[in-house]
């Protein structure tokens, strides 16, 4: 992945605000109590950590990414918006992680994964290690490519061969598999099936 991010990391967020629809209703539905705490599962640029820290003023975030690279810009990033005594990173795999070594937080209020399982080969794992870092009372929310049900045939050919080239493969049983790790989660299609998006919840 630092392979691939590298580069891109500079120009990552200016090329993907337009078509990663659904990140900003995702934060601005967290909700988390007051002094919760927050993870971001592959964190990417920090944008999304700081949009929500700005949001949520009471809550602790912290993020992870396999990238070091990514992680990198990450901190520059938090640092240049003030933000750095309350976002937190760490390098960890979305699939397998001790947060309680990582950051000292053996669960958290909220997590969320954005546009990353499309991204990680063993995205079943991450979202099972998603639902496994929650808190109890805790919420999983989930926003990520969708099968462009509703949209013209043309328009889904021409979106999975372009994401193809940069390894994002848009998962068509994501829902299926959110049913079976979480069996009262909560899911729907966005924008005409563009984007999915699911809250998992942990009793």
């Amino acid at each position: 992945m630092d392979a691939i991010y590298r580069t891109q990391r500079h120009f990552y967020d200016l090329t993907r605000k337009y078509y990663l629809l659904g990140r900003d209703a995702l934060i601005a539905g967290l909700a988390p109590p007051a002094n919760g705490s927050v993870l971001e599962i592959g964190c990417g640029t920090g944008r999304n950590l700081i949009v929500a820290a700005k949001r949520w003023p009471g809550a602790q975030f912290y993020g992870i990414d396999i990238s070091e690279a990514m992680l990198e810009t990450a901190r520059a990033n938090v640092a240049k918006a003030g933000l750095s005594e309350r976002i937190l990173f760490a390098q960890g795999d979305a699939a397998a992680f001790d947060a309680r070594a990582l950051f000292g937080v053996d669960g958290f209020h909220r997590v969320f994964q954005s546009y990353t399982l499309s991204m990680i080969p063993d995205w079943r794992g991450a979202l099972r290690e998603g639902v496994a870092k929650l808190a109890p009372g805790g919420r999983l929310d989930v926003v990520d490519f969708g099968q462009q049900e509703r949209l013209p045939r043309w328009f889904r050919g021409l979106l999975f061969a372009w994401l193809a080239k940069f390894d994002v493969s848009p998962r068509a049983d994501l829902f299926a598999a959110i049913d079976e790790i979480a069996p009262h989660a909560q899911h729907k299609p966005l924008y005409r099936g563009y984007a999915w998006s699911a809250r998992l919840f942990r009793d």
